[in-house]
């Protein structure tokens, strides 16, 4: 075995090398960010206004039915209006079944629908149930 060459020994001698969190990470809060049932209406119902394509207007109507409420009639609007106008009629049925989806009940379902008949029949739009009724 040869003998260590002082570059060798200097490297062997440099002391261990400590590893440090980033000065820009954020420190982490003990509790999540609860978002108020107005303030995600509001911003669903901006969202709906300012979607200019098919794109922002599905993704907008997933990220709103994944969470664990059901949208204000308000955001309904908004999305059935942004369904029409990127000229969408099969997207704007479809937020009529995820509506009836996530309410609990028949009563609920039918209480959104006569809020929103006004909007409907604006928009000439009909729901699953009348398009395949017999």
């Amino acid at each position: 075995m040869r003998p260590p060459t002082t570059l060798t020994a200097l490297l062997r001698a440099r002391p261990a090398v400590r590893r440090v969190a980033p000065a820009f990470a954020r420190p982490s809060s003990s509790a999540p960010h609860q978002e108020t049932f107005e303030s995600f209406t509001e911003r669903y119902v901006q969202f709906f206004q300012q979607a200019q394509d098919l794109f922002e207007v599905q993704r907008g109507l997933n990220n709103c039915f994944a969470h664990d409420l059901v949208p204000a009639p308000s955001v309904i609007e908004a999305a059935l209006r942004a369904a029409r106008r990127v000229d969408d009629y099969a997207t704007a049925v479809r937020v009529f079944e995820g509506v009836r989806e996530k309410v609990e009940n028949k009563q609920q379902y039918q209480a959104y629908l006569d809020e929103l008949k006004g909007v409907r029949e604006e928009l000439g739009i009909d729901t699953r149930e009348e398009l395949y009724s017999p």
